[in-house]
């Protein structure tokens, strides 16, 4: 093939490419907003809603039984490798 004939067929490719890319990210945004604004109407209805958040308490440290846990596995090795 002559470098005239693959230039024009790789710059129509490129260009495909491109057009492709720019039409999928217009609906993808498109899309998004469209969610963004239906879900911002349902917002206001949700938040008269009260909501119950569980009480977690804060845990302190490593449990006793991981300490022992890791303690047996770390006197296991050192024994085998005397």
């Amino acid at each position: 093939m002559d470098i005239g004939g693959l230039l024009t067929t790789a710059a129509s490719l490129m260009l495909t490419g491109m057009v492709g890319v720019f039409i999928f990210l217009s609906i993808l945004i498109s899309a998004v907003l469209l969610m963004s604004k239906l879900l911002g109407r349902f917002e206001n209805s949700a938040s008269s809603v009260p909501v119950r958040t569980a009480k977690l308490q804060p845990q302190q440290g490593v449990p006793p039984t991981h300490i022992a846990a890791i303690s047996a596995a770390i006197a296991q090795f050192r024994n085998k490798q005397q």
